[in-house]
């Protein structure tokens, strides 16, 4: 098994290859508002990014590995909450520049998924209602690397705010 440590930042394939996908965003708001990156945001970037989200001065980012953003720079990580797991199977959050957050998936396997049924980061974790858009070449991608079944996103979404279901409050705990 891979251990997780407190700096590992091997971005993994499946992140790779969905940085290489072109995200749609319409004018109706209707598309995946998501920009996902080539690599891990740096320690120190997580750092100066949780400490100014939170006013925390005390915090360090060693709990997130930062992987895109939307429109408006919130950003999308996977929260290393389970501990010696490797980074795909940590949940995927999402923290909003309007203070808003939430869990969009359990794993970065279940994650693909989410995007492959049409919705982003954002999306799943903030606007949970929205219908899913399935889209072929997401659900080629998530076929290739996911390690868990196809799901619909809702089923998703819904079992991993359940299993974190005080994210969003233990985060608001943190901010000064």
């Amino acid at each position: 098994m891979i251990e997780t440590t407190g700096d590992d930042r091997t971005f993994p394939p499946a992140l790779a290859e969905v940085a290489r996908v072109e995200f749609e965003y319409g004018d109706d708001g209707e598309g995946v508002d998501f920009e996902p990156y080539d690599t891990f945001d740096s320690a120190e970037e997580t750092t100066h990014w949780i400490r100014c989200w939170t006013g925390n001065q005390e915090l360090d980012g060693d709990a997130y590995r930062v992987f895109g953003q939307d429109g408006t720079g919130g950003l999308a990580a996977l929260w290393l909450v389970r501990p010696g797991r490797p980074l795909a199977e940590q949940p995927v959050v999402f923290l909003g520049s309007e203070g808003e957050s939430g869990v969009a998936a359990g794993s970065l396997s279940d994650f693909l998924w989410v995007l492959a049924d049409g919705l982003g980061p954002l999306e799943a974790a903030v606007e949970g209602e929205r219908d899913a858009r399935p889209d072929a070449a997401l659900a080629e991608l998530a076929a290739r690397h996911a390690t868990t079944p196809r799901r619909p996103a809702r089923e998703i979404i819904a079992e991993a705010q359940a299993e974190f279901a005080t994210f969003s409050e233990d985060l608001d705990a943190l901010c000064r």
